[in-house]
């Protein structure tokens, strides 16, 4: 059933939510994509994590205190929230709103916790799941990294696991073999018209 009024404004476009385990390459193929189409709007998220080397605020993430997350939680400026590796992101309400209500495609680069969460809040917005080629993959990108401990890397193989056995919560799967590939796809399902 249409919306009668649905013609005197701008087509509203779908929220695209893409998740996957930590390491299976989410940033990298979000980077490319946003290099090659920049009309596609990425949400930046708050962290409260420590920036890591090259990492800016206000494009990577937005880095807050855990005080500020607080309030942000408190004053419902987040469309979803999750604690992960020790840290917590959010995605800013406002921004994400605004971008929809002009038409704008939105895509949201987040945890499983937070594509939940946006599930229940948002039932219209497409779930992307991002799979790596194999586990044995996935170990070696999360390994090579070298921005963490060796604990901070077993637990994120641990939650990577969980992760996995959530595929199937997701509307599609991609595999990341190729990121220019992944990509194409990604952005295929990101601007199919809405049914």
């Amino acid at each position: 059933m249409s919306d009668p009024g649905s013609q005197s404004r701008p087509a509203r476009k779908r929220l695209t939510v893409l998740s996957g385990p930590s390491g299976v390459g989410k940033s990298t193929v979000v980077a490319h994509l946003r290099r090659e189409n920049p009309e596609v709007w990425l949400s930046v998220s708050v962290t409260t994590r420590r920036p890591r080397p090259g990492e800016r605020d206000g494009v990577q993430y937005y880095f807050v205190t855990d005080e500020e997350f607080d309030r942000l939680v408190a004053d419902d400026q987040l469309l979803e929230w999750a604690q992960f590796a020790g840290n917590r992101y959010g995605t800013p309400r406002g921004p994400v709103e605004e971008r929809l209500r002009a038409g704008v495609p939105v895509l949201l680069e987040i945890e499983l916790q937070g594509a939940r969460q946006i599930r229940e809040s948002m039932p219209d917005a497409l779930h992307v799941f991002l799979a790596p080629p194999s586990w044995e993959e996935l170990v070696r990108r999360l390994t090579r990294r070298g921005t963490e401990s060796e604990e901070v890397v077993q637990r994120r193989l641990e939650v990577a696991r969980i992760e996995l056995a959530a595929e199937k919560e997701f509307d599609t799967t991609l595999v990341n073999t190729s990121v220019r590939e992944v990509c194409e796809e990604l952005l295929a399902l990101i601007t199919a018209p809405e049914v």
